[in-house]
């Protein structure tokens, strides 16, 4: 039998058991056709790029199947049909990933990086700012600030000099 993925997004405002059961749902609706879901991964709520039926995040759900065109056809006419469903994907693959899908492997990265830091630290590199000592003086604010104050100055005369 052929090899799918197929990714299927969700409204954000379903809960995740909402989302786990469509997802079971569909997972029936190919076990019935003759297939078999090899890997479910639930990915969670992501922001979209663009607005879609005014729903600014999703929740994102990848399926890795080996079932008959069938049934993949039957399952995308499903999601057609149902409104908590946003957009559905499914790309025919010659074979399918073993382990975590490359958006679970970039979470767990993401995870990793985050855990050395403490909150409030900020990536600073090389660069340490010191005392500041560098700049210059501060410009005083009731010291005159330059060609605006003389040209009024020079209206001035003038207007009264006529």
């Amino acid at each position: 039998m052929p090899l799918y993925e197929h990714v299927y997004l969700a409204r954000q405002d379903l809960s995740a058991q909402q989302v786990e059961e469509l997802t079971t749902q569909y997972k029936g609706v190919i076990e019935s056709l003759g297939g078999t879901v090899a890997k479910v991964e639930y990915w969670g709520v992501k922001s979209l790029t663009y607005r879609i039926n005014k729903n600014r995040k999703a929740h994102f759900t990848l399926l890795n199947l080996d079932a008959p065109a069938a049934a993949v056809a039957e399952v995308e006419r499903q999601q057609h049909i149902n409104e908590d469903v946003l957009r559905a994907l499914t790309v025919k693959v010659d074979e399918l990933e073993a382990g975590p899908s490359a958006m679970m492997r970039k979470s767990d990265r993401d995870r990793d990086d985050r855990g050395d830091r403490r909150p409030g630290d900020r990536d600073r590199g090389d660069r340490d700012r010191g005392d500041r000592g560098d700049r210059g003086p501060r410009r005083d604010r009731d010291a005159p600030r330059g060609p605006r104050e003389d040209r009024v100055e020079t209206a001035e005369v003038e207007a009264t000099e006529e």
